[in-house]
Order: structure tokens, then sequence, then C-alpha cells
């Protein structure tokens, strides 16, 4: 069993900078395309970037465009990363990561097999 684990949220003043992370406990995420999601109060969850086992990169909404990345390095414990830059009171949320095989493609969750528990972003003066 997949089990993902989020870190680095926290708060963060406008125009800041936070890295989350995503990681693997049980098999690994080597062979999977992974993806963020937020959820921010009072509205649904959204994809936000997907990076493909072979790291092809699909941005799922405009508004993090120029500014979020993703990324992953495949060592012998393969992490995803979600570097987020310039954040908006907006971008605060739950983020989530997940995990499917092996391709990013639709941004439906259903297509997502794994999850994490989320990690909280506040962006906030």
């Amino acid at each position: 069993q997949l089990q993902l684990v989020e870190s680095g949220g926290g708060l963060v003043q406008p125009g800041g900078s936070l890295r989350l992370s995503c990681a693997a406990s049980g098999f690994g995420l080597a062979y999977y395309a992974i993806g963020w999601f937020r959820q921010a109060p009072g509205k649904e969850r959204e994809a936000v970037l997907c990076i493909s086992k072979s790291g092809d990169v699909t941005n799922y909404i405009d508004s993090v465009k120029g500014r979020f990345t993703i990324s992953r390095d495949n060592g012998k414990n393969t992490t995803v990363y979600l570097q987020m830059n310039r954040l908006k009171p907006e971008d605060t949320a739950i983020y989530y990561c997940a995990a499917r095989s092996p391709l990013c493609g639709s941004s439906s969750e259903s297509r997502y097999e794994h999850w994490g528990q989320g990690t909280q972003v506040t962006v906030s003066s």
C-alpha cells in the first residue's frame, strides 16, 4: 500500500515562497505520476500541477503559471516537490499530493489512486 506524506506547509507573507514535498512509505513513487491538488476554505478541491513518471509536467490551472513549479527527484527515495513563489492570499489552502500510474492526463481526482493527508499553506500578512 502506497502511503503519501506531504510536508513543508506553513504560514507565509504575500510574495513569499514555500516548497512542499511529497514522499512515500511503502512501495515508492518512482513508477507513478504525482499530482498536487489544493482545497481552499469553502471551495472544492482542484488540481494544480502534475508530473509524470518521466518528468513531463501538466499545468491544470492558469493562476499558478509562472509562480509554481513541480519537480521530482527519482533517487532512492523518490520525492516530488512543489515550489511556490510569489504567493498570494488566494493560494491559501490545504495542499495534497496524489499518485496515479504513470501519466498525468485528466485532472479528475478519480484518476488518482493514492492520496496524502494534506499540508496547510496560509498566505497572510
